[in-house]
């Protein structure tokens, strides 16, 4: 097999939580050697418990160097690395990076060609620059909590960590264009970005009524803000998505599920008259649909063109036949949990098929810590006297 896209890269993770891993994984799924640098006396994880799932996938593919940062011959050490790496992530409070001497600045001195990537909660400057950031807190500031729920609910949470793993992913693009620079002029530079811009981003075309017309959409529930029909639906066992806002796709809606008279329906003729009528629409859609399964509906739409789909359980979306003809689960070796299946990367590339099974599970702290010193030009005695001294473990 050809040698992966990132490989002959090399990264030092000082990231926690899910944001900044997020990032890294990107790299280590891509080839890159990444070492996770912890604390020597790390017996937990923010992620869960240690050899978790949540741990495993976040950090699946890494090596890891046990490295007290806070001693001299620690921070020493870790300078000797970052001598010879290519990128850093780390996703520290401003204040604290600066006090271990680990900032952009610090580790420019010893390798100007560095790639020092950082994330945080709002950003490196600015008045909120100094407060704790994280996932629930972020999507109520940014206004995405707003446009989620319902008028009846008010403003709900998204139920996955929206803004870590999109912060994750923009950083992850960040520090690939900084290679691609790094390539083209052999200049290193900090990248970074936070979750807050990477949630104003996302809020896309939402964020772009706001700045370009001044519109602030509400919540909308389970409709599409814009486009109707366009959302979730009772029928006889469970409910639907169905997607058929053009004028082409009402019409194959009707004609599939047999809906003669909304078909006929002076009001719902046009795009505008759905929109101005959409309660009474989704109500008389639910009755059109009632006779009907989610399978019988799901299969129907489909062959007629409209977008249908069940609204799974998450045991269902990846145990259906299209997540496991993708092959979204992926096997990892653990030493000693044995293959853990985890969740494979969403890219594919064709120069570089998905491989079977991912190289390694995440590794326990210090793992590889005298593997990695070893690689990098230390000695057995001075890996000796740093255990010693617990400036390593």
């Amino acid at each position: 097999m050809s040698a992966q896209p990132l490989e002959g890269y090399t990264v030092l993770d000082l990231t926690i939580a899910r944001a900044g891993p997020s990032a890294v994984r990107l790299l280590a799924d891509w080839g890159a050697d990444v070492i996770r640098v912890e604390p020597p006396a790390t017996n937990g994880a923010l992620t869960g418990v240690r050899r978790g799932p949540d741990e495993q996938n976040l950090h699946r593919n890494k090596r890891g160097v046990a490295i007290d940062l806070k001693r001299p011959e620690g921070h020493a050490a870790f300078l000797r690395l970052a001598e010879r790496a290519d990128v850093v992530v780390e996703n520290f409070r401003a204040d604290v990076k600066r006090r271990l001497k680990v900032d952009y600045e610090s580790l420019k001195a010893v390798n100007p060609a560095i790639v020092y990537a950082s994330i945080s909660g709002f950003g490196q400057e600015g008045p909120y620059s100094a407060r704790p950031g994280v996932d629930q807190i972020v999507q109520g500031m940014c206004g995405l909590m707003s446009v989620t729920g319902t008028p009846e609910t008010g403003p709900l949470r998204v139920g996955i960590a929206i803004s870590d793993t999109a912060a994750g992913m923009f950083l992850g693009q960040g520090i690939l264009l900084a290679l691609l620079h790094r390539e083209r002029t052999g200049e290193g530079q900090w990248v970074h970005t936070s979750l807050l811009e990477a949630m104003l981003n996302k809020l896309d075309f939402q964020g772009a009524r706001y700045t370009m017309l001044g519109d602030v959409p509400g919540p909308q529930g389970n409709d599409h803000p814009t486009a109707t029909p366009m959302g979730t639906f009772a029928c006889a066992d469970g409910l639907v998505n169905i997607a058929a806002a053009s004028n082409r796709m009402w019409e194959s809606f009707c004609g599939a599920v047999g809906a003669d008279a909304l078909r006929e329906a002076e009001r719902y003729r046009s795009f505008r008259g759905r929109r101005e009528h959409k309660e009474a629409l989704n109500r008389d859609i639910e009755a059109a649909i009632a006779h009907l399964s989610v399978e019988e509906l799901v299969q129907a739409l489909n062959a007629a063109g409209v977008p249908c789909g069940p609204v799974n359980t998450i045991a269902q979306g990846y145990d259906n036949p299209q997540a496991e003809f993708l092959k979204m689960k992926k096997p990892a070796p653990h030493p000693e949990l044995g293959d853990v299946d985890l969740i494979r990367s969403p890219i594919n590339l064709s120069r570089f098929p998905q491989a079977e099974r991912f190289d390694r599970a995440a590794p326990d702290v210090g793992q590889h810590t005298r593997e990695v010193l070893s690689e990098f030009g230390f000695s057995a005695g001075e890996i000796d006297e740093l255990s010693e001294t617990q400036a390593v473990g």
